[in-house]
């Protein structure tokens, strides 16, 4: 009888050791459908965001500011002695203005359009010195879903790279809009 009982007791303990490993482990590895995990960028390696210490990296912040509507990211990207020079054309003037302008202005297409898709065409032209880049984009802002615009054009912008990161100083816009 007692060997009987030592017999029940050591697969009780067995089944303990089993049950108590298989919860741990499951534990360990559940997945929560409502707090998934931060997901990476397209590559699978890294952040939607960059360190700017490219610059590929300030157009991927662009981007990026853009689609998801972020002025945080968006101020990230421009100097403190920015300046934004578009052309009226009906007006035959340009129009300029600075950082804080900017800010405002973008804020207000952030806030106004239901979605941004901002799509970075090849680079036309840039400096070896990487200061002055001219690049194609295709931009489609939908306010609502009769209210779409699409612009085609080009940015001429003036960097400078500061404590490692690029940040833009002017943009020229050359697009016909």
């Amino acid at each position: 009888m007692k060997n009987t009982l030592a017999g029940v007791n050591l697969k009780a303990n067995i089944i303990k050791i089993i049950l108590t490993s298989l919860i741990m482990f499951l534990c360990q590895s559940c997945f929560n459908p409502f707090a998934p995990q931060l997901e990476t960028g397209s590559d699978g390696g890294g952040s939607f965001i960059s360190d700017q210490k490219s610059i590929e990296g300030l157009f991927q912040n662009f981007q990026y500011s853009y689609t998801f509507k972020d002025t945080t990211i968006y101020g990230n990207i421009l100097d403190q002695n920015y300046s934004f020079v578009y052309r009226d054309y009906d007006l035959s003037v340009d129009i300029s203005w600075g950082r804080d302008e900017e800010m405002k202005v973008t804020y207000g297409l952030f806030k106004n359009a239901q979605r941004l898709d901002l799509i970075w065409n090849n680079i036309v032209s840039m400096t070896s010195d990487s200061l002055n880049i001219i690049r194609s984009f295709n931009l489609t802002i939908t306010f609502n879903p009769t209210d779409i615009i699409f612009i085609d054009g080009r940015v001429n912008l003036d960097l400078q790279k500061a404590d490692d990161v690029w940040k833009i100083i002017k943009w020229v816009d050359e697009s016909n809009f």
